[in-house]
């Protein structure tokens, strides 16, 4: 008959202090299933490495190691992971539970990493506890469990996944007598069902209880009886498994829940771990967010001064004198600018400074004479009367609009001024309106403005046929590039040459926003880079967690996971960490934001969703990024190592 598990001349070497040295020399042996084999040996003696060999925890140096008939050594990491997954079932010393899993989660892990179905393990995993006399201590936390009672959950999880082979390492060695005598007790029932049980144990007594007692010393087999005669194979129990994509998306949801849960049995340290995160992202979107709510205060003021307007100036540029530009302007070129399509207003303008006078008050202003489109140009409004009519235009009324601070240089302790008389220059006024002073982040203008009819400053204040500018306001949704283009083209036209020159006030307001766009990019790189140092926060954490938790990593490596599991649960843990650090530093964000609020209430402070979506995926690549190390390194443990870390 052929041996189930089949050794022959293994040979096993380890460096020490760079010296070889050598543990097991040559072991030959053979296992038949359905065996109860003890091996014993003094500390030391080479049982616990033949024993990880045999469980495919370590492999051997040379020789050669078959599990029915298969050569191990040919098997790589996950198909060696399969191969303990679905055939052995490990019982420890320490009995190696989860601590903050309960006694029913614990056994399922090995279900978990072999695919299998939520219910259908869940289901298995208490008729196991059951069968063992735990059917009261299912959902108990191993700290809840006397010593006995977690051997038994050993047990359990060594069978959820069949347990063919069930190997255990001093099973009996922290238990009183009596705990034991109940664990060597469910080994020979198991041992009765067709499995097969290999104990490693220096205790005579326990050894007594098996049919065959294999000794070791100083990696040698000393004693090795005749194999008994095998039992019929145990028909083994396993939980029906998944298949394809719903084995993927259940296999990931099982990662994400022990990532939770291993988050949850350490909240501090995971809380310091988000700490950097929470910072960086509460920085980053409010640096958008806040610096998004400057911008456009910023260009709400640039606006406010008349932007999607276009400026004409005669001469070739701004502080050109010749006398023969001077002139170049005509109210004919504003009636025929006044005509195009894509115009929604045009108004000339004539300025000077002149004397203002109402009864013993006397200050000096600038008279400006403007259409009464003026106004609608420059969007302003009016905190008192209105602008001129066509017919006042057309009769060179003596009327007049002052602004605000005018009217409180004047009219001090009046309200309305709405009909009382001025002079402007050596001319009285009517004031037919108040124009509103516009608050801006700019500050307020200084100087005393007042505004009359183009025909009345033309011909009754300054006797002058020209103009000093003319400036157009570009209808909505037209470029005003290019209306500046089709404006220039049209005045060449009239003028047979070019005797003026334009002033864009987009191309400040464009101007603008470069700055304030370059300006906020400086402040976000500024805030990714306390996002980068939580990044390394993360990083370093991680590591520190994955040099805590070897003990676990091995445990999991033994009942089955795969190098691709363990790296995955610890990158989802880094990225879980990074998302709800996130969340977090978004609720942050906006704590600020409300807060600004509060002290600036003009400011529209706004949070976009691609705010938002941006700062998840600056926690997602955060976790992936910084979180990879880690998991690398923790999918790189070797089990054996592991398992031996306190």
């Amino acid at each position: 008959m052929t041996a189930l598990l089949e050794l022959t001349d293994i040979r096993r070497q380890y460096l020490s202090g760079g010296e070889p040295v050598d543990v097991l020399k040559g072991v030959t042996l053979s296992i038949n299933a359905g065996e109860m084999v003890a091996i014993v040996g003094a500390s030391g003696s080479g049982k616990s490495t033949l024993m990880n060999i045999l469980g495919c925890l370590d492999k051997p140096t040379s020789g050669s190691y078959k599990v029915a008939g298969v050569d191990v050594s040919t098997l790589n990491g996950d198909q060696l992971a399969q191969l303990r997954r679905e055939h052995f079932g490990f019982i420890f010393q320490r009995y190696h539970l989860l601590s903050h899993l309960t006694a029913a989660q614990n056994v399922e892990i090995p279900a978990i990493y072999a695919g299998a179905g939520r219910k259908a393990r869940q289901q298995r995993a208490r008729e196991l506890l059951e069968r063992l006399g735990l059917a009261a201590r299912v959902d108990y936390s191993p700290s809840q469990l006397s010593g006995g009672q977690q051997q038994r959950v050993s047990i359990a999880r060594a069978l959820m996944n069949g347990g063919q082979v069930i190997l255990a390492d001093e099973p009996t060695g922290a238990l009183d007598s009596h705990s034991g005598e109940e664990v060597i007790a469910t080994l020979k029932q198991l041992r009765d069902r067709g499995h097969t049980v290999i104990i490693v144990t220096h205790d005579p007594a326990v050894a007594a209880q098996a049919e065959r007692v294999i000794e070791i010393r100083d990696g040698e087999i000393v004693s090795n009886p005749p194999a008994v005669a095998g039992r019929a194979a145990a028909k083994i129990e396993r939980t029906p498994g998944e298949g394809g994509w719903q084995q993927f998306t259940s296999g990931f949801r099982e990662a994400f829940t022990m990532a939770w849960l291993a988050m949850a049995a350490n909240k501090m340290r995971t809380l310091l771990t988000m700490l950097g995160i929470i910072i960086g992202i509460a920085s980053v979107v409010s640096i958008v967010v806040v610096g998004d709510a400057a911008k456009q205060l910023v260009l709400e003021d640039i606006r406010s001064i008349g932007t999607n307007t276009i400026d004409i100036y005669p001469g070739t540029d701004f502080g050109d004198d010749d006398p023969q530009y001077q002139q170049a302007l005509k109210y004919d070129d504003l009636v025929a600018i006044q005509k195009q399509p894509w115009v929604s207003s045009a108004t000339p303008a004539l300025s000077s400074n002149l004397r203002v006078r109402y009864a013993n008050k006397d200050v000096a202003a600038s008279a400006n004479g403007v259409s009464e489109q003026y106004f609608n140009v420059y969007g302003m409004t009016f905190s008192e009367g209105g602008t001129f009519n066509q017919a006042q235009h057309q009769g060179r009324a003596q009327v007049v609009v002052i602004d605000d601070n005018t009217r409180r240089q004047l009219f001090p302790d009046k309200r309305n001024v709405v009909g009382e008389v001025i002079l402007v220059g050596n001319m009285p006024a009517t004031i037919i309106g108040v124009a509103q002073e516009k608050q801006s982040m700019f500050g307020s203008s200084k100087i005393l403005r007042v505004w009359l009819p183009y025909s009345t400053m033309s011909g009754r204040v300054m006797g002058q046929s020209w103009l000093n500018s003319i400036t157009v306001r570009v209808k909505e949704g037209y470029n005003s590039q290019e209306a500046e283009q089709q404006l220039t083209r049209l005045m060449s036209l009239r003028h047979g040459k070019k005797d003026f020159f334009t002033w864009n006030m987009d191309g400040f307001l464009q101007t603008a926003e470069r700055t304030t766009r370059t300006l906020q990019l400086f402040l976000t790189l500024v805030a990714v880079i306390s996002l980068v140092v939580g990044g390394i926060g993360v990083m370093n954490i991680m590591l520190v967690s994955v040099t805590e938790r070897t003990r676990e990593i091995g445990i999991r490596m033994a009942v089955g996971a795969r190098a691709s599991d363990v790296l995955q649960q610890f990158l989802i843990e880094a990225v879980l960490v990074c998302l709800v650090g996130g969340a977090l530093g978004i609720g942050l964000s906006l704590l600020i934001a409300f807060t600004l609020q509060l002290f600036l209430p003009g400011w529209q402070i706004g949070f976009s969703g691609l705010a938002l979506i941006t700062a998840f995926v600056c926690s997602t690549a955060t976790g992936v990024l910084f979180g990879w190390l880690p998991a690398r390194n923790a999918a790189r443990l070797n089990p054996v190592d592991a398992l031996a870390r306190e």
